[in-house]
């Protein structure tokens, strides 16, 4: 994508200023800024804003039907709105270019009513007057601890997969944690010219319980005595070239092996730099900047375990801008903890470490909108990801050479407060995700491969679905451009915004859809499919109720099974449905593998159904059309039936043809019309829909609407059913739960049904009770393959 520049020549100082600015990519949303924070090093500067971004959405609206026979016509109408998101953006830069890019910013506002600037870190203070002249607003300092604590806080608790440790030589170097549910306490090791060491026991209560004058500073100071290398990045990259082994005296230099007795193994550092005052010889740059970034790593993991010691802790996060994702630091730091401690305390490293300060100064600034009633995520299509500034770990970055030298991080606020699932048996050990693609090099070649490939189909989908627009073509070429620069980006990186998986790509390509206006490409083949399957729910509840009760078991989780198979998402499906309209419920039926199906407890779950009614199910719901309305409303009909009270979870905005809270609103209405079953449970409060925080065609069972959460525990919820692929099988194949549960899916895709042992259109229906509650015993459930 052409983006627009500009260009700044400063030859006449001593450093070349001159910077290539592209606002599409960087500076996003100027026109609409509300609010900054900035935090200022030693030689970086940390950039936030606020801003509002005008997006459409996609709404349904049911049409009157009680006016004229209307049986041809559409349930709903569609229409594309204009709303107003909050989104935050966070970017950072040398501080040898702030002149030029101040000036961007100034001559990029238009509509900031707002008269101040939050700022942090020691450089606020330096380049105050600068601040105040350029853009004209008052500078208003923060305390750099108070922020440093508050963007922690805040990134730990908004951005999945936000911390990770790091492991050499693994198959994943990077491994990350998931959204703990309690955050506290923890060790927070702050490295910027030196260190700061603070626990942290809750939002408002940390304290500063040590430090060390030798930091990031030291190394960069240091460096450039023994190298003459000015730069800190240029320093990293000698450092990863070197062998400190040159430099260092080991264990085995001065044993002549390893020190057995106390435990010391021979390529152990005895002495850093101890080689250098006997070995007659010039030492290399590179070798000296390696031994240089071990000394000072190794004493930092050092003290971070015993402070972690003395306080009892054992997790540890380092921030700052010191480590910025640079291999042989972080295997260092970690190195150095995991020997002092015996493994028994974790350093964690995050994601978005250089960001804390000016995340923290930006909240402090916004406290008046009370920024914690509200969940944050991350929009994948305007963050660059985990990109290291270092060489080595990101060799594209750095071939860019003469443009801006940026990584970003942009955020959404949601709608919605998130929180985890009350049924989760243990939410801090919940991973929503079956497979990391990062560590599954097979797997994530193949997805890569399957999501590039679906490209064509989903562009072609997005311009049918705004026929009346002439530009939509336009859009959806730019969209092809930015999801086909993401999958490439991750081939490279599949760490670049935390594990990948099936979820992240999925999630990845709703956001770029909705950044160039395609807020639901499948809303037409919805309302299609919406329509046509309500004519049949009454025959096909007519055919159930002429079945003996155990057939008619069968027959309902059997027609469950058949209407997930219509899943625009999966391109085996796909395919059918475009080449052949009359391929229905039925058809849908044949397809189904025969029992034994690949995963069956199908047999344990009639059993319980001759026991006593679940007093509450909570079904998360999947596609429209088929599925929803004459495969999940009969089952939910038994259901009901039988005494059970029923929340449907619909997603909360549009993802592939998955349903949405608003459309399963107007065909919960229709279906109530034809049905008293359905019409008296919606009156007496016995069928409750709700929303569940989602927009995606995976499910994270951490990040879950408040409300629901609330519902769940107001109704004694004892039965929670996940249904479909992407929520039963890419993700929450594994999730334990502390009450009943019944996972099913259609498996669509022919790669990941080989890998599982099965085939096209094989069955998972895995009905599982916790140990402590079974009410019978269960057969073993087949494992999902790795």
């Amino acid at each position: 994508m052409a983006a627009e520049s500009e260009r700044v020549d400063r030859s006449s100082h001593s450093m070349d200023k001159s910077i290539t600015l592209p606002p599409n990519e960087i500076f996003r949303n100027l026109e609409n800024a509300k609010r900054f924070a900035i935090d200022i090093g030693g030689s970086l500067t940390k950039l936030a804003y606020y801003s509002t971004v005008q997006h459409k959405v996609a709404k349904v609206r049911s049409f009157d039907h009680t006016a004229k026979d209307t049986e041809n016509d559409p349930l709903y109408e569609i229409s594309m709105q204009e709303e107003i998101l909050a989104r935050l953006h966070f970017i950072k830069f040398e501080n040898a270019y702030i002149e030029t890019c101040l000036d961007f910013i100034k001559d990029h506002l238009v509509n900031t009513d707002t008269k101040v600037i939050k700022a942090t870190g020691g450089g606020a203070h330096k380049f105050k007057d600068l601040i105040e002249k350029k853009l004209k607003l008052r500078v208003d300092k923060e305390d750099e601890m108070t922020c440093l604590i508050k963007g922690c806080n805040f990134v730990l608790r908004n951005i999945p997969h936000e911390a990770f440790v790091y492991v050499k030589h693994a198959d994943s170097e990077f491994r990350f944690q998931n959204t703990h549910p309690d955050i506290f306490p923890y060790l927070l090791i702050n490295i910027g010219s030196g260190v700061s060491i603070i626990k942290v026991e809750s939002e408002d209560t940390f304290e500063r319980v040590g430090g060390s004058s030798i930091g990031g500073g030291t190394f960069w100071g240091l460096g450039a005595l023994l190298t003459k290398t000015k730069r800190f990045d240029e320093l990293l990259q000698l450092a990863s070239k070197g062998q400190h082994t040159s430099v260092d005296m080991l264990v085995k230099d001065i044993y002549g092996g390893s020190y057995g007795s106390l435990g010391l193994t021979g390529d152990l550092i005895a002495s850093s730099f101890g080689k250098s005052a006997t070995a007659d010889k010039e030492f290399s740059k590179e070798d000296m900047a390696k031994s240089l970034l071990h000394m000072i790593s190794n004493d930092i993991g050092q003290l971070a375990c015993l402070y972690a010691r003395l306080h009892n802790l054992t997790r540890v996060y380092f921030g700052g801008f010191f480590i910025r994702g640079h291999p042989v630091t972080m295997h260092t730091i970690t190195y150095s903890i995991n020997f002092f401690t015996k493994g028994e305390v974790q350093a964690l490293f995050l994601r978005h470490e250089g960001y804390l300060g000016t995340i923290g100064a930006f909240l402090k600034g916004a406290e008046e909108d009370n920024p914690n009633q509200y969940s944050w995520g991350e929009n994948y299509a305007g963050s660059s990801g985990l990109m290291s500034t270092s060489p080595d770990l990101n060799p594209m970055q750095r071939a860019r050479s003469g443009t801006f030298p940026f990584d970003m991080l942009e955020m959404d606020r949601l709608e919605r407060q998130l929180v985890n699932l009350p049924l989760l048996q243990d939410p801090s050990s919940y991973i929503p995700d079956t497979v990391d693609l990062s560590e599954d090099a097979l797997a994530r070649e193949y997805w890569l491969y399957c999501f590039e490939e679906a490209l064509d189909g989903v562009v072609k989908r997005a311009v049918a679905s705004q026929p009346d627009l002439p530009e939509a073509a336009e859009r959806a070429e730019k969209f092809r451009h930015k999801y086909l620069h993401k999958l490439q980006t991750l081939r490279h990186q599949p760490f670049a915004y935390g594990s990948l998986t099936v979820r992240s790509l999925l999630d990845t390509r709703e956001h770029c859809l909705n950044e160039f206006n395609f807020p639901d490409p499948y809303s037409k083949i919805k309302q299609r499919e919406n329509d046509m399957a309500l004519k049949y729910f009454q025959k096909a509840v007519k055919s159930l109720e002429e079945l003996s009760w155990e057939q008619r078991q069968f027959a309902l989780v059997r027609g469950l099974l058949a209407g997930n198979v219509f899943d625009w998402g999966a391109k085996a499906v796909s395919d059918v449905l475009e080449s052949d309209p009359e391929f229905g419920f039925e058809q849908a039926k044949r397809q189904l593998e025969e029992r034994p199906w690949l995963v069956d407890t199908y047999d344990q779950w009639l059993e319980r159904l001759k026991g006593p009614p679940h007093k509450c199910a909570l079904f998360f719901v999947d596609n429209s059309g088929i599925d929803i309305i004459l495969g999940v409303f009969p089952f939910v009909r038994e259901l009901l039936c039988r005494g059970t009270e029923v929340v449907l979870a619909s997603n909360s905005s549009p993802a592939l043809n998955d349903v949405t809270n608003n459309e399963l609103q107007i065909l919960t209405e229709r279906i109530a019309a034809m049905d008293p079953v359905i019409q008296s449970a919606v009156k007496e409060d016995r069928l409750t829909l709700v929303q569940s925080g989602s927009s995606s065609p995976c499910l994270d069972l951490s990040r879950l609407d408040k409300v629901l959460a609330g519902v769940v525990r107001e109704r004694h919820t004892d039965l929670v059913i996940i249904e479909g692929m992407g929520r039963a099988i890419h993700t929450n194949y594994y999730a334990l739960l502390s009450c009943e549960s019944l996972k099913m899916a259609v498996i669509k895709n022919s790669w990941l049904a080989d890998r599982l042992g099965g085939k096209l259109f094989s069955v998972v229906f895995k009905y599982e009770v916790p140990p402590d509650k079974k009410p019978t015993a269960l057969d073993h459930v087949p494992v999902m393959p790795s």
